[in-house]
C-alpha cells in the first residue's frame, strides 16, 4: 500500500474514536565510511515506520495511545490491528492533562500525493572526488558522511492532510598524525553536500594537527576562552532543550525567576537571538508539528498544528518559552513548541581567526563531548573539550594543550558572559549530532571559561 492509503484505511478503522493521528515515515539513507586512510564501508539503506495515535473518550477527559511498527503493511487487517492496539494503550493511560480537539487544516498541501524521495550514492559525487584527494595526503584520515531523506505523510481525523521531505546530512573527519599521537576533528552539516568542500576540511584538521606540534601544560582553572561553532552549538542545543514553560512557572528549571519566568529577563549585554526557524535557508523543517509523544512542550493532541518562526531570546533577552496548546490555554501564553534547528546571531561579522588575533591569552577549544547536566536550577552543565585544545598568545596560536579539560559552566551565563561574538555560520553538533544536526552559531569569547579539571583523556 502507498503511504496515502494506510494513512486513509487506519483513520478509516479508527471512526469509532474520538479522533485519531496516523504517521507513515519513509527514509533513505546513504553513508560511506573511512579508516586509516582507506574506504571502508558505502551503502544505502531504506525504512519505514508507521505510527498510529488513538484518542480515546475515557471516564474523566480524552486519553491518547501510540503505538508504532517498522514493519512493511501489506495487509489491510494488520492496520486494524495497530487502531485496536493503539486504543487498549489509552485506555491503560487513562486521561491526558494535555487532552485538545485535533486541529484543523489550515491549508491544502499539493504534494500529498508525491511518493517518497530516496537518496542514493550518488549524493557524494562532487565529495567523493575530493576525499579520494583527502585519502592520498599525508594524514591518516578517518571519517564517516551520511546524507538521509525522510518522507513523512500526517493525517488526521480532523481533516489534516501534510507531507514533507526532510534532508539530513552531516560529515566528520578525524585527521592524524602518522605515529597516531595527534589528532584533529572538523565537521559540517549539510542538506545535500553540494555545500560541502572536504578538501577545505582536510586542510582545517591539517593546520590544527600543525598547532599541536609543540605542546604546553596548564592547569584547570579560568580561561579566556574562544567557543567555536560547533561548541557553542552543544550548549545552545541544551539551553534550546531546558526552556520549556512548564518547569519555568512551577520553579523546576533555570528559566525560573523569583517571582515566575524569566521572559523579560536580560542575560548579556551583546544582542544574541537564539531561534527556531522552519523556513531557515538551507535548515528548513517541516512548518507542522507531527510528534509520536507528549511531554512538557509538545504533544500528540497538536500534530498537524501549523509552527512558525520562535526567537527563545531576542537581542539578549529571554523572549519566550516551549508550550503546547494545552499548556498555553492553562497558562493564557501562546503555542510555542519546540523547533528542529537552532541559529544564534547578532554577532559581528569577525571570524573566528579574526578573534584569534584580538586574544591577548585564552584558549581556542576544537569541540565538546560527553556533556551531561550537573545543576538543573542553573542549567550548570559538565563535559569535556576534544581532539585539540590551543593556547593563544599574543594574537596567536602558540602550541596545543598536552591534555583535555573538563569543563562546568552552564549555556545561560555563555550569553551572559559573553563579550564578543562572529559571524553566525552553519555547523556541526559534535556532541548532539545524532538528534539535532540544523544548527547555525557564531564563534564566542567568554573572559572565565571554567575547566574544572584536568582530563588526560585525548
Amino acid at each position: 500500500m502507498r503511504p496515502q492509503e494506510i494513512v486513509e484505511r487506519t483513520l478509516a478503522a479508527a471512526t469509532h474514536l474520538r479522533g485519531c493521528v496516523v504517521l507513515v515515515q519513509e527514509s533513505s539513507e546513504a553513508v560511506l565510511r573511512w579508516a586509516n586512510s582507506t574506504m571502508t564501508t558505502n551503502g544505502h539503506t531504506t525504512s519505514g515506520r508507521v505510527t498510529v495515535i488513538a484518542l480515546v473518550a475515557v471516564d474523566g477527559g480524552t486519553a491518547a495511545g501510540v503505538v508504532s511498527t517498522a514493519v512493511t503493511i501489506t495487509d489491510p487487517a494488520r492496520l486494524e490491528d495497530l487502531v485496536r492496539a493503539a486504543e487498549a494503550s489509552a485506555r491503560d493511560a487513562g486521561p491526558a492533562e494535555d487532552a485538545m480537539d485535533l486541529p484543523s487544516p489550515t491549508d491544502t498541501d499539493a504534494s500529498w500525493d508525491d511518493d517518497a524521495t530516496e537518496t542514493s550514492i550518488g549524493v557524494f559525487g562532487a565529495f567523493a572526488q575530493g576525499l579520494a584527494e583527502v585519502l592520498a595526503g599525508p594524514q591518516r584520515q578517518y571519517g564517516f558522511a551520511s546524507h538521509e531523506l525522510t518522507t513523512t505523510w500526517l493525517g488526521t481525523s480532523a481533516g489534516v492532510r501534510r507531507r514533507w521531505v526532510q534532508p539530513t546530512g552531516s560529515v566528520e573527519l578525524n585527521a592524524k598524525t602518522p605515529d597516531l599521537s595527534g589528532s584533529a576533528w572538523v565537521g559540517a552539516s549539510t542538506a545535500d553536500f553540494a555545500d560541502v568542500d572536504v578538501v577545505d576540511l582536510a586542510a582545517q584538521a591539517a593546520r590544527r594537527l600543525e598547532w599541536g606540534e609543540r605542546k604546553v601544560e596548564l592547569p584547570a582553572g579560568k580561561y579566556e576562552t574562544l567557543l567555536p561553532p560547533s561548541a557553542v552549538s552543544d550548549l545552545m542545543i541544551y539551553l534550546a532543550w531546558s526552556m520549556d514553560g512548564r518547569p519555568a512557572h512551577e520553579g523546576r528549571s533555570a528559566l525560573s525567576g523569583p517571582d515566575g519566568t524569566r521572559v523579560g529577563e536580560r542575560l548579556g549585554a551583546l544582542p544574541l537571538t537564539l531561534t527556531c526557524d522552519p523556513a531557515a535557508p538551507g535548515m528548513e523543517y517541516a512548518p507542522f508539528l507531527s510528534t509520536t509523544r507528549s511531554g512538557d512542550a509538545i504533544s500528540v493532541f497538536d500534530n498537524g498544528a501549523p509552527v512558525g518562526r520562535v526567537d527563545w531570546v531576542r537581542e539578549g533577552v529571554v523572549s519566550e518559552l516551549g508550550w503546547s496548546r494545552a499548556e498555553a490555554a492553562e497558562f493564557g501564553t501562546a503555542f510555542t513548541p519546540p523547533g528542529d534547528n537552532l541559529l544564534l546571531t547578532g554577532g559581528s561579522d569577525a571570524s573566528l581567526e579574526e578573534m584569534v588575533g584580538r586574544t591577548e591569552r585564552g584558549l581556542l577549544l576544537t569541540c565538546l563531548w560527553y556533556i551531561r547536566l550537573v545543576d538543573p536550577a542553573t542549567l550548570l552543565l559538565t563535559g569535556l573539550t576534544r581532539d585539540g585544545v590551543y593556547l593563544v598568545e599574543g594574537g596567536e596560536i602558540v602550541g596545543e594543550v598536552d591534555h583535555n579539560f573538563r569543563f562546568n559552566h552552564s549555556p545561560l551565563d555563555v550569553l551572559r558572559q559573553a563579550t564578543e561574538a562572529g559571524a553566525t555560520e552553519r555547523t556541526l553538533p559534535r556532541e548532539w549530532k545524532d538528534w539535532f544536526t540544523r544548527a547555525a552559531m557564531p564563534p564566542v569569547r567568554v573572559p572565565e571559561f571554567t575547566m574544572s579539571s584536568v582530563s588526560l583523556g585525548r
